[in-house]
Parts: C-alpha cells; sequence; structure tokens
C-alpha cells in the first residue's frame, strides 16, 4: 500500500528590497522509504544569506499538493471569467497606441533611439489621459530584452513578448516597483525607497519607480529625496505623474524631465470609442458616442468609464448592446441642451413666465439644481465662444473655433444660432449671472428660488439700458464749448480784485477752488462793479489782498465752507471751525484741538490740500501749519454758527416758517438737516 509522505519547504524569496517567506506543502508520487525519502525533504539552507534566496532544487518525486488536487472539470466549465473594464482591457501598450499625446510619445521614441535617457520625469496633466499608462510603456520600452533593430523590435517601441514586457503588462515585474504617493507619502517610505535604490536590479537593465499622484508626498519626504535624484545610481530612474505640478517643489522639477499632458481632442475620443465599439460588437450612432465624448471632459478614461456603465444600462438588439443618447443622459442625470436654447429665446423674447416653465418642468423632473447650473454654465460658455469666433448657425467649425468648441457638430450649431440672438457683452453678463448663482447654490438652503432668480436676472438684463449709450447720449451736451453759461451773480462779492473773465473760461485751478472763491464772499469788501461780458476770450487777472490785511475770521469760514462742499470731509470742517487761526509773516497757523495721533486721521491728505488751495486763492505765498494739542485759552476763537449755502437745504430748513417758530419756541439750533427731496 502506498502511503503518501507530506513534506514541507520553507522558501525565501526577495527582490532586494523586501523578502517573503514561503511554506510549501508537498505530497511524494511514490513511496520512499529510509535514507533516500529524507534525503528527498529539501528545505532552504540556514547559511545562505536571505537576499540571495538560494533555495535547493525540488526533485522530480515531490510535486505541490495543488497539482493532486485540480478544480473538476465541470466546476471548471461553470466559472464566468472575471470581467476587465474597457479602461483597463484597451489600455495602450505601445506609444502608437497612446491617443492625444503626440508630444511626449514622439520625444521619448526618440530619446529611446538616441539612448538619452533620463534619471527622472514628471509626467502631469488632466486625470485619465495616459501619465501612469505612458510611464508603464516607457518602463518597458526601456527593460525591453529586444533589441532595437530586431525583426522583433525594429523600432524603440517594447516589443510586447519578452518576458520583461509580459510582466510589466502583468503588473508584477520584479524591477519595475509601482508606488502610491497618496499612502506612501511620508519621509519614512522615501527613505526606505532611497535605501533600496542602492541595490542593482535583479533582472532587468534598469530599476523603475513609477510613483502616482506624486505632489501629495510631503515636502520633506521631497527634500530626502532630493540627493537621489540629483546623482541616482545608473541604473535607477523615477517616474513621476501628477495631476497637480505646482505642489511639487520647484528643486524636484528642476532635476527631472516634466512632460505635459494635453487633455485629448473631442474628436480623438469619439475616434476611439467607435473602435472599442466595434470590437466589443456595440451598437452606437455618432450622436450618441459624441455625448460620450463631451461626458468625458477630455479624459479618455472617464469616457470610457462612462462607456461601461451605459453598456450594463442598454437594451439588448439581436443580443448586442444598443446605446441611446436620451438613455445615456438618463444615467448621468444632464438634460438636453435644447432645453438651454429654448431658455435663451425666452430670454431674448423677454418672458419671464416661459423661462420659469421650462426651469419648473425640469426641477418636477427629478433634475438637481446645481446640475442644470452646471450645464447652462458650460452651454453659456460655448455661446459665447461662438459669438467671439464668428461662427454661423449653418457653417462648420474650423480653425479657432474648431479648437475652442470642443462639442458635436449640432451642438456647435444650436450654440451658434443662441449667440445670433445677442450681443457679446450681454452673453458676458448672462455668464457672469450663472456663474455667481452656481456658487450661490452650494451653501443655498432653497436651491430652486435661487436658480429662478439667477434666470430672471438674465431677463431682467435685457431690459437695462447699457452705460456706453446714456454716456453717448449725454456726451455732446457736455462736450459742447459754443453754449454760453450763465454768468456769475453780481450779489457775490469777492475778497479780491479781479477782471471778470467769459463763463466758457476754466476755472483758476480745479472745482474746490471755486467754491472757495464764492466762500470768500463773506468779506466786508466794496462789491465791485459787474462788467458787461464779451465775446473774446479774456485773461483773468487776480489781484490777492496783502497777507497783513488779511480777515481770519473770514478765511476760517471760507476754509470750512470749502471742507463743508466736498463729499467725506464733515468732521474735517467741524474741526476747522473750533481752530484758532493766528498768522505770523507768511505763515498761517491752524491750531487744533486734536492729539498727534489723530491729526493726520480728521485732516488728511485731502483735507490739507483743500485748505492750501483755498489759501492760494486768498493770498499767494501764504504757507499752512498746522498745530495738534488744545489751544490757549487766550487764543481761542468765539465758535460762530456756521452759514447755510445758498440754495441748500439747511437754508430752505431755517428759512421755514414752522422751523423758525420750533428754534423761538424752544430757544434752539438747527442741528442736522436731512434732505429727502427727490427720493419720494
Amino acid at each position: 500500500m502506498m502511503m503518501p509522505v507530506v513534506a514541507m519547504l520553507v522558501v525565501t524569496v526577495s527582490n532586494g528590497n523586501n523578502h517573503l517567506r514561503i511554506r510549501c506543502g508537498y505530497q511524494r508520487r511514490e513511496e520512499q522509504q529510509g535514507e533516500e525519502a529524507k534525503q528527498n525533504l529539501f528545505h532552504t539552507s540556514s547559511d545562505a544569506p536571505a537576499a540571495t534566496g538560494v533555495v535547493a532544487p525540488i526533485p522530480y518525486s515531490l510535486l505541490p499538493i495543488a497539482c493532486f488536487s485540480p478544480t473538476p472539470p465541470a466546476l471548471q466549465s461553470t466559472l464566468p471569467m472575471a470581467y476587465q473594464v474597457l479602461a483597463r482591457k484597451y489600455r495602450p501598450q505601445r506609444f502608437a497606441d497612446v491617443i492625444g499625446q503626440d508630444h511626449v510619445t514622439r520625444t521619448l521614441l526618440n530619446a529611446l533611439s538616441q539612448n538619452r535617457i533620463a534619471h527622472g520625469y514628471i509626467f502631469s496633466g488632466h486625470r485619465g489621459i495616459g501619465k501612469t499608462t505612458i510611464a508603464r510603456i516607457l518602463a518597458s520600452a526601456l527593460n525591453c530584452r529586444t533589441e532595437i533593430g530586431s525583426p522583433a523590435r525594429p523600432t524603440p517601441e517594447p516589443c510586447g513578448i519578452c518576458e520583461s514586457c509580459t510582466e510589466i503588462k502583468a503588473g508584477n515585474a520584479v524591477d519595475v516597483i509601482e508606488i502610491d504617493a497618496a499612502t506612501n507619502r511620508g519621509i519614512d517610505e522615501i527613505r526606505e525607497l532611497r535605501d533600496a535604490a542602492r541595490y542593482r536590479p535583479s533582472r532587468d537593465k534598469y530599476k523603475i519607480y513609477i510613483l502616482d499622484e506624486a505632489h501629495q508626498i510631503t515636502d520633506a519626504a521631497f527634500n530626502a529625496l532630493l540627493k537621489t535624484l540629483e546623482e541616482p545610481p545608473d541604473h535607477i530612474i523615477f517616474m513621476m505623474a501628477t495631476t497637480q505640478p505646482e505642489d511639487i517643489p520647484q528643486t524636484i522639477r528642476s532635476r527631472c524631465q516634466h512632460f505635459s499632458f494635453h487633455a485629448v481632442k473631442l474628436d480623438d475620443i469619439i475616434g476611439q470609442l467607435r473602435l472599442i465599439a466595434t470590437a466589443e460588437a456595440i451598437t452606437a450612432d455618432d450622436a450618441t458616442l459624441a455625448l460620450l465624448a463631451e461626458a468625458g471632459d477630455g479624459s479618455m478614461r472617464d469616457a470610457l468609464s462612462i462607456m461601461d456603465q451605459a453598456i450594463a444600462s442598454a437594451p439588448t438588439v439581436s443580443g448586442h448592446p444598443k446605446l441611446d443618447a436620451a438613455q445615456i443622459r438618463e444615467l448621468m442625470g444632464s438634460v438636453s441642451n435644447v432645453v438651454y436654447e429654448e431658455i435663451l429665446q425666452a430670454v431674448h423674447a423677454n418672458d419671464s413666465a416661459a423661462v420659469l416653465s421650462i426651469v419648473g418642468k425640469l426641477l418636477d423632473a427629478g433634475n438637481g439644481a446645481p446640475q442644470l447650473a452646471r450645464q447652462f454654465v458650460r452651454y453659456l460658455r460655448n455661446t459665447i465662444v461662438a459669438k467671439i469666433t464668428s461662427l454661423a448657425p449653418e457653417a462648420e467649425a474650423t480653425g479657432v473655433a474648431a479648437d475652442l468648441l470642443q462639442i458635436s457638430p449640432e451642438e456647435r450649431h444650436r450654440a451658434a444660432r443662441s449667440a445670433a440672438l445677442f450681443t457679446e457683452e450681454e452673453l458676458s453678463r448672462f455668464l457672469s449671472i450663472l456663474l455667481r448663482t452656481f456658487d450661490e447654490l452650494g451653501y443655498r438652503q432653497e436651491q430652486r428660488f435661487h436658480l429662478e432668480l439667477g434666470l430672471l436676472k438674465l431677463v431682467h438684463m435685457q431690459r437695462l439700458v447699457p452705460i456706453e449709450e446714456l454716456l453717448s447720449q449725454l456726451g455732446p451736451k457736455h462736450t459742447s464749448a459754443s453754449t454760453p453759461r450763465p454768468a456769475a451773480t453780481p450779489s457775490a462779492p469777492r475778497a479780491t480784485a479781479t477782471v471778470p473773465a467769459p463763463p466758457s473760461a476754466p476755472p483758476p485751478a480745479s472745482p474746490k477752488l471755486t467754491m472757495t472763491a464764492g466762500s470768500l464772499a463773506l468779506a466786508s469788501d466794496p462789491e465791485p462793479e459787474p462788467e458787461p461780458v464779451s465775446s473774446g476770450p479774456q485773461l483773468v487777472v487776480t489781484q490777492p489782498a496783502p497777507i497783513g490785511n488779511l480777515d481770519l475770521a473770514t478765511l476760517q469760514s471760507a476754509c470750512i465752507a470749502a471742507l463743508a462742499a466736498v463729499k467725506g470731509q464733515t468732521s474735517a470742517s467741524e474741526q476747522i471751525e473750533d481752530c484758532a487761526f493766528s498768522l505770523d509773516a507768511n505763515i498761517l497757523t491752524i491750531q487744533t484741538t486734536l492729539s498727534s495721533h489723530m491729526l493726520p486721521v480728521v485732516l488728511n491728505a485731502d483735507a490739507e490740500r483743500i485748505l492750501q488751495a483755498t489759501l492760494r486763492a486768498a493770498a499767494p505765498g501764504l504757507k499752512l501749519k498746522l498745530l495738534p494739542g488744545a489751544p490757549e485759552p487766550a487764543t481761542t476763537a468765539p465758535k460762530k454758527p456756521r452759514a447755510a449755502t445758498s440754495g441748500s437745504a439747511a437754508e430752505l430748513a431755517q428759512k421755514h416758517p414752522l422751523v423758525q417758530q420750533a428754534m423761538q419756541l424752544f430757544s434752539a439750533e438747527i442741528s442736522n438737516v436731512i434732505d429727502l427731496r427727490g427720493k419720494e
């Protein structure tokens, strides 16, 4: 009777960095006894180093137990094969199979043919456009055992049939290590990587590290990798894939070759989807494939993932799935752009009820407000591009329009039709309003109300008159130089003797000087006789009064009035009213009641310029000096009531009989006047 003898083998496997110890059970095929049986029980030598993985050969009489317990044939035939998603099944294995990255593949092929291999690469760009795929293809080309130029490998492309290429394709190559940098992002993991990089590859020419999502590595970990990246061993190559290259330190980027990947164009995605649909025996028209490509948003992987989902939910016709555009929109939770074209038509017609009716139907059908706003924003963007590029509704997009409008021809025609209804400025305002509405939907409670309000703003925007049109209507009135202005009233005397100028002459210095000159009319100088206004230009000759004869009270009133006439200088005007004026030679000293810290706050630079302009109008050459602190009691001037400006609301209030009776009855003064004229 043959009795099976069970033996155990302890096998240590090492790749130079990690060590794996495996216990294997074996069963003897034929009975052996005595010393011969003992000699056939081989094991790993305890004296051999773990890194070498030296294992004694297994004799023919010892075979794995699994070989003697195979899966029954009936069970093997019923087990389904594991499904592989389209993005993995049709993953490119050669540089020529990569879609939309010709600038990267061409450079890498030239580098391989010229043997100009860098020690570090950074692949950056949008998600799902081939960064990790090209890293694997480059690793296969570098470690391919077939010589370039041979019949099996006429170009630098990997042969795909050697042991290295097949292992890298399967993801179990010993010398190509893929690391998820999102989880191995600390300094300890990078230190282990740096230590393992010193050992030569186990079998292939290069030991290649592919770091996916490399931007998530910490700054300290990047710093630990700097020296290795700058002077790496000749057998080490680093490849980093990232969607955010700006987060990688500049010191790392300067030590690597940086390749920026482009988003895949719509036509390229449609062509690839068509090839896959043909290979998978899937029925789909061009409009459906274009919808899948648009949903991918420049990402080949996203488009294939949505296509996978659409195939699973599609009905079958004659045993083959049939994709339909309406079914895909329902699957993605989107609506047809025909709806947004109707909304813009209603906006153009100023029909608010139609806009609310369309949106109400969409929301009642279960569509989310943020999704509708997001899709409308994209449609408005395409409409603006169609307007800027002057795309006709029935014309084919070429040149810049084709590059900027990565949508199907039908959608380009629809965007051009909507663009023909509005101007470029109106579409820009529409997009600004919808973007703000989309942002607000993220944190608002009543999303439906805010979406409806944002769309109503588009209708109201149509009713507004552009500011440019208003300015063009008011322009001739402001620029007309031939219209004479009314002469100044003779009852307003000036503090200085002047030769009157024609009304069309410009003011002496600024509008503030004109107001200042009017306030100096409080002086008691005799009124000059008005001279007739001549039709020709005249020279204004101002003769200021001597500095020694200045009336300080009049000058203070002029300063108060000048500051009060300027918006935002009320506090400065009230402060000047409480100040003491003194004159020393040609220096006018204004003693304020403010501290040294508050003086530049109340009497700021604008207020000081107004005061200096008033002094120049009264007496040229007069200098201004502002002093902080409370004035001495002897020099403090009595506070005077401020005179109301002619025609102002304060003057009207002072002359009103009811106000005068209240002032007499309560022995009061007017403290504040609020002008409500024109606000009813």
